[in-house]
């Protein structure tokens, strides 16, 4: 098979834009994984210093989750300018992903209901979509 220069140096910049892509996953998920440990701190920091309810915490939780996703989604829509909202829901599902990996790791197996496995999954998925949407 013979190939061109010109499909050769195609071939080659579709592999490093490939790579780039996968990088900035990475460079991503970092970031989202930042940003929940900065809120994570301050709402540790309020559960100290105020001692509200369960239910208050659970919201912050859920709120969390949902500032990740939107800024992994808006990050990675603002990288890849095409299918924003399909790039966005890949972003969630990998968050959402790892946070389910290092939760079985933690607990040795599952810990909590579906119901409340499903409200999350949804819940990162939705809002890294939104978070593409709005780039």
């Amino acid at each position: 098979i013979v190939v061109s220069e010109g499909e050769f140096c195609m071939q080659k910049k579709e592999q490093e834009k490939e790579q780039t892509l996968v990088m900035d996953f990475i460079k991503i998920l970092f970031v989202m994984y930042f940003i929940t440990c900065i809120l994570l701190l301050l709402l540790a920091f309020v559960l100290y210093k105020a001692q509200p309810g369960e239910m208050v915490s659970k919201v912050w939780l859920i709120a969390v989750y949902i500032i990740s996703g939107l800024a992994g989604g808006f990050l990675i829509g603002k990288r890849t300018k095409s299918r924003k909202f399909l790039w966005g829901c890949l972003m969630g599902m990998l968050y959402f992903a790892i946070l389910f990996a290092v939760s079985l790791l933690l607990y040795k197996g599952l810990a909590g209901d579906w119901m409340h496995l499903g409200t999350t999954f949804v819940l990162c998925v939705a809002s890294g979509t939104v978070g593409g949407m709005v780039s």
